[in-house]
Formats: structure tokens, C-alpha cells, sequence
């Protein structure tokens, strides 16, 4: 049975986490599949958007601790690799060039937050439950740091890495880690209207935003950055998709990227 389930519905492509006994807890062969799934879901020219779920009453409970036992008893390369393939996974969800949305129920524990912190969009039940407790087992949240930060700022990562401590969905979105909290006969309306949201917008201007971003945050203002944003929107605005964007706004009509 796959670790992680894909589904494809009018371009919008629905990867499940599939270890429920685990509270979907990962372990290397679910950090593989997971990795090639989302490659294929960037690649895929008919996927538009990615939603991210977990099977069962948990979204993610992090790193699978029999997997991390068994991983110390392991070589010192062996380690670097298995960690690295980690980090893979992440960054392939960080760099998808799709929008992807997390929608989190349940808890979502150490790793479980760096999946929710690495997609662009999260929504959680106002049940979920958050932790990054890996220091409570003599770990850190090494490979998730990136993402997590970034999220919720280095301050909320000196009490929250330290301490281990679980937090509720409230002070989840009080952090910025998700952006929504909805009660759970709620959740799908507003997934649904976010993903409606987000298949009006153009994918290759979606995908260039995500670069931008990426190229723009913590960047100094100086004038290599204005040079390069000028040049961006240059760029963008002769395209195809702008043309097409554009004209279907004079034109009162709906852009060819909006489905029917």
C-alpha cells in the first residue's frame, strides 16, 4: 500500500499522507514516495494545484521514531544520506512550482510543522494541535529549520524549539504558521474556496510570483534588486499570459486558464 495517495480532480491534485496507524508519521520509504509525488505534480502540466492532507484523525506526527531508532544504529554516511533525502523532500515542496495548499487536522508534530511551514497556503481545523518537539527527545528540528523560521520568526523558534512545547491552532495562526483556523464542518468550504482562488490566477505568472518571492524576501533594497524586479515584471507583462489576462478583462469574459 502506498505511503501517500494522489488523486487528480479538474487540476487540482490531492496527495494524502497513508500511514493513519502512525499518525502518518514518516519514515524513508514515505519520504520518497512523498518527494516523487510532488515532482510529478510540478512537472505535471494538468495539475494546477497541489492540496496536501494526511489520512486519518492526524495530519502529521513528524519523524516515525522506530525509523530514527533504527537510523542511529546506522553509519555516519548512512545518516548524511538519509537526512538528506529529508531535506530533499522538504525543499521539493518548498520549490514545487504549483501552489500548494496544506490542510492540517489533528496534530502535526516536529516534522509534520515543516510541511505545513514549507507550502504556501495552511489551513488547520481550530483543533489541530502543533508541536516542535524534538528537543524533548534529544533531537532538533535541524532539516525543518529553514521553512519553520521563516514562517514564524526566529523569536517564536527560541521558545518553541527549546521548550517542545504544544501549541493550539489559535497561536498557529497567531504565528503566521497557518493562515486560516475554521471549525471542522467548515474546513472543506473554505479549502474549496481557496483552491477556487487559486485556479483564477494564471500558473506560470503563480510559479514566477513563487521565484519572486523567493529572490525578494531578506534581500537587501539596493539597486541590483530593483534592477531585477523591473526586469521581472518587463518580462512578464510581454508574455502570453498577460496578453491573454489582460484582453479577457476588457473583454469582460473569464481568462483561458479559468475552467468552466
Amino acid at each position: 500500500m502506498a505511503t501517500v495517495e494522489t488523486t487528480l480532480t479538474h487540476g487540482v491534485a490531492t496527495l494524502r499522507l497513508n500511514r493513519p496507524e502512525t499518525h502518518n508519521a514518516f519514515d524513508e520509504v514515505m519520504i520518497l514516495e512523498l518527494t516523487e509525488a510532488l515532482a510529478a505534480a510540478g512537472a505535471d502540466a494538468g495539475v494546477r494545484v497541489v492540496v496536501l492532507r494526511g489520512a486519518g484523525k492526524s495530519f502529521c506526527a513528524g519523524g516515525d521514531l522506530g525509523w530514527m531508532q533504527r537510523m542511529a544504529g546506522f553509519s555516519d554516511s548512512e545518516n548524511r544520506a538519509d537526512a538528506a533525502a529529508l531535506a530533499r523532500m522538504l525543499r521539493t515542496l518548498d520549490r514545487c512550482p504549483k501552489p500548494v495548499l496544506a490542510v492540517v487536522q489533528g496534530s502535526a508534530m516536529g516534522g509534520g510543522v515543516g510541511l505545513v511551514a514549507a507550502s504556501d497556503i495552511a489551513i488547520a481545523s481550530d483543533q489541530a494541535v502543533f508541536a516542535l518537539s524534538e528537543a524533548r527527545l534529544g533531537l532538533v528540528p535541524a532539516t525543518i529549520s529553514p521553512y519553520v523560521i521563516e514562517a514564524i520568526g526566529a523569536r517564536a523558534c527560541r521558545r518553541y524549539f527549546l521548550t517542545g512545547e504544544r501549541f493550539a491552532a489559535a497561536e498557529a495562526y497567531r504565528l503566521g504558521l497557518v493562515h486560516e483556523i475554521c471549525a471542522d464542518d467548515r474546513i472543506e468550504a473554505r479549502v474549496a474556496a481557496v483552491v477556487e482562488a487559486l485556479l483564477a490566477s494564471a500558473p506560470g505568472a503563480q510559479a514566477t510570483a513563487k521565484e519572486l518571492i523567493r529572490q525578494v524576501a531578506n534581500a537587501p533594497l539596493d539597486p541590483a534588486l530593483i534592477d531585477s524586479t523591473a526586469a521581472a515584471i518587463a518580462r512578464v507583462r510581454s508574455g502570453e499570459e498577460a496578453r491573454e489576462g489582460i484582453t479577457a478583462f476588457f473583454a469582460k469574459r473569464q481568462p483561458n486558464w479559468v475552467k468552466t
